[in-house]
C-alpha cells in the first residue's frame, strides 16, 4: 500500500491532467447518448459549454445596443438606471433608425402646458392617477380610481420568488400604484401595504372549492378580509399561451403555496384552458355581476384578442343590459412572463397594439367606452409607447418584465427552469437570498415615478395635462408605404373617444382615489391641526 501510494505521490500535474482527459474520452467514445461527444472525445464537451453561455455573449458581446429580443441593451438600461434614480439621460442623439416601419412619432405642441404653482405636478412631478373610475358606470358599493397610470401586471407568487413579490409590494406602496396578484393567489408577499387587484384564472387559485371549483364563500371572505383588495380581474386568456391550460407538478407545492392556492400539497394541480364557473358570454357577464354584488369591487377581465365574434357579443350584451366589466386588460399576443410553447407565445394571439385597436373599435360602435377603464399591457413600459397607448384609448397600464427588471432581472430567459441567476423568477432559497427587499423595492419606486415624472413631461410637451387627453392624431407612425408617415387614426382607422377630464386637482380630490394618497393627505391635515394647537398654546 505504501509502494502504491508513494508511485501515486510521484505522479505530476500534468500527468493526473492527462489521466482524466483519457478518462474522459473513454467514457465519451463508449457512451451512446450524444453523437458529437462520440465523434469528438473531450473536444465535443467545449460545443455544449459554449452553447450554455451563448445567450451571456450574445447580450453582452456580439449584439448591439438595439438588436436584443424582448428588450434591447438600450431599454435595459434606462429601467436600470430610472429604478436607481440615476441619469436616464442618453447624450449625442438618437441611435434609433427613425425611419423603420412602425417607428413612432409623437407631436409637440408649440406651446407646451404650462404647469402653474397651484397645479398639484408643481409640487408632486409624479402624480399620475387614472383618469377613469373603476366600478363607477355600474355603481358598484367600492369604485376605484388607481393613483398611478403604470402599475404591476399579473405575476403570481410561485412564478416569482417572495423577495421579488414582496419587493415590487412594497415598491407599489411607496409609488402609489397597485399590484396584480396573478393568478398564484394572495400571498403574504402581496400584503405588504401597496394596493391589490386580485387575479385568478381556471385554477381558481385562491378562491377554489376542495373540488377545483369557483368558491363564491372564499371570494367574499378574501376581500373581506384584505381590504387592500381594490379590484378583482377575471383571466380568460393570457398572452404568452392564450387558450392553453397547464399543470402545476405536486413536487413544486410546498405547504405555504398549498395554502395560498387553496390546492393539496405534493399533488399534481391542472389548469384547464377553460373556465368551469360560467359558459359562454352571457354566463360571464353573470358571473362577472355575481362577484361584483358579492364582494362589491369593480370586476375586470383580462384577455390576449384573436377572434372578435365573442368580443362583439360581449359588448352588445353589456350596452343592451348594463352589465359586464368594468375594466378590460388587454394582453398582447407577444408572450410575457408566462413559460410557453413557442408555437403560442410566437403565433397565437394579435399582438397588443393590433388587438387593442380591435377591441376598442368594438366597444365604441356601442357607446361603451366611457363606463370601461382600458388597460393595456404588452411591452408598454416606456414612457414613448405608453403614449402611443394612451393616443389609442388605454387609461392605465400593466407592466410585468419592466418591474422584473428593475429590481434585478438581468434578462437571462431562464423564467420557466427554475433557475434565475438573479433570484427574481425562482423558488431556490439561496438564490433568492441576493434579492435585498429594502433596496429592490425602492428601486422598483423609482422605476414606477420616473416613468410617470418623464411620460408627464412629454405629455406637457404635446400641450395636454394629462396623457388621457392625447388623441390619434397627435402621434404618428411610421408605415413604410409611400406616404411614409400617418396619424394613428389614419392607420387603425378610428378615432378615440373622448376622456371626460377636468383637471388634475379633481383627481386628486376623488373620494375614490387609491394608492394611499387619501391617508397620506389626513396625515398632512393631522399634522398642520397639531402644529396649529401648538402655536396656540
Amino acid at each position: 500500500m505504501n509502494e502504491i501510494l508513494s508511485f501515486l505521490g510521484n505522479i505530476p500535474w500534468w500527468g493526473w491532467v492527462i489521466l482524466v482527459v483519457l478518462l474522459v474520452a473513454v467514457y465519451d467514445v463508449l457512451q451512446k447518448k450524444h453523437t458529437i461527444l462520440h465523434n469528438f472525445p473531450v473536444v465535443g464537451h467545449f460545443r455544449y459549454m459554449l452553447e450554455s453561455i451563448g445567450p451571456e455573449l450574445r447580450q453582452y458581446i456580439v449584439a448591439n445596443n438595439r438588436e436584443e429580443l424582448p428588450f434591447n441593451r438600450i431599454e435595459r438600461g434606462w429601467i436600470y438606471a430610472s429604478s436607481k434614480n440615476e441619469n436616464n439621460y442618453e447624450g449625442f442623439g438618437t441611435d434609433r433608425d427613425i425611419y423603420e416601419p412602425n417607428y413612432i412619432f409623437v407631436k409637440n405642441a408649440m406651446m407646451p402646458f404650462k404647469v402653474e404653482n397651484n397645479h398639484p405636478n408643481a409640487k408632486d412631478p409624479y402624480f399620475l392617477p387614472c383618469a377613469k373610475v373603476m366600478g363607477l358606470a355600474h355603481e358598484r358599493r367600492r369604485p376605484f380610481r388607481p393613483a398611478s397610470v403604470i402599475n404591476v401586471s399579473a405575476m403570481s407568487f410561485g412564478s416569482l420568488s417572495a423577495r421579488a413579490v414582496e419587493s415590487l409590494n412594497v415598491g407599489c406602496k411607496l409609488s402609489h400604484a397597485y399590484h396584480n396578484t396573478g393568478e398564484g393567489g394572495l400571498s403574504p408577499y402581496h400584503k405588504k401595504g401597496g394596493d391589490v387587484i386580485f387575479h385568478f384564472g381556471t385554477g381558481y387559485f385562491g378562491v377554489r372549492s376542495s373540488e377545483g371549483t369557483f368558491s363564491m364563500e372564499k371570494m367574499v371572505k378574501l376581500c373581506a378580509e384584505n381590504p387592500q383588495v381594490r379590484a378583482v380581474e377575471v383571466k380568460l386568456s393570457q398572452g404568452a399561451k392564450p387558450g392553453k391550460g397547464g399543470v402545476l407538478p405536486g413536487k413544486k407545492i410546498t405547504a405555504e403555496i398549498a395554502e395560498i392556492r387553496h390546492v393539496e400539497v405534493g399533488k399534481d394541480v391542472l389548469s384547464p384552458p377553460t373556465h368551469s364557473a360560467f359558459n359562454g358570454v352571457d354566463g360571464l357577464v353573470d358571473f362577472v355581476e355575481d362577484i361584483a354584488n358579492a364582494t362589491g369591487l369593480p370586476v375586470g377581465i383580462k384577455a390576449a384578442i384573436g377572434k372578435l365574434e365573442d368580443w362583439e357579443k360581449l359588448a352588445s350584451i353589456m350596452a343592451e343590459t348594463g352589465k359586464g366589466p368594468d375594466f378590460i386588460t388587454v394582453d398582447g399576443g407577444e408572450g410575457g412572463t408566462g413559460a410557453a410553447p413557442p408555437s403560442f407565445a410566437d403565433h397565437v394571439a394579435l399582438p397588443w397594439i393590433y388587438g387593442f385597436s380591435e377591441i376598442y373599435q368594438i366597444f365604441k360602435k356601442y357607446d361603451l367606452n366611457e363606463k370601461i377603464v382600458f388597460i393595456g399591457s404588452g411591452k408598454l413600459g416606456f414612457p414613448a409607447r405608453a403614449v402611443m397607448a394612451f393616443a389609442m384609448g388605454v387609461d392605465c397600464i400593466n407592466v410585468a418584465r419592466e418591474a422584473m427588471l428593475s429590481i434585478g432581472c438581468i434578462q437571462a430567459k431562464l423564467c420557466h427552469t427554475n433557475e434565475c441567476p438573479s433570484g427574481v423568477a425562482t423558488q431556490s432559497k439561496w438564490k433568492q437570498m441576493g434579492i435585498n427587499v429594502d433596496e429592490k423595492s425602492v428601486r422598483a419606486h423609482y422605476y414606477f415615478k420616473n416613468f410617470r415624472k418623464e411620460l408627464l413631461e412629454m405629455t406637457h410637451a404635446a400641450g395636454y395635462e394629462h396623457p388621457c387627453l392625447f388623441t390619434m392624431d397627435d402621434v404618428e407612425m411610421a408605415t413604410g408605404d409611400k406616404e411614409m408617415v400617418n396619424d394613428l387614426s389614419r392607420v387603425f382607422k378610428y378615432n378615440k373617444v373622448k376622456v371626460p377630464f377636468s383637471n388634475t386637482k379633481t383627481l386628486q380630490k376623488c373620494e375614490h382615489l387609491g394608492g394611499g394618497y387619501k391617508v397620506k393627505e389626513e396625515k398632512k391635515v393631522v399634522k398642520a391641526a397639531i402644529k396649529k394647537e401648538e402655536v396656540r398654546y
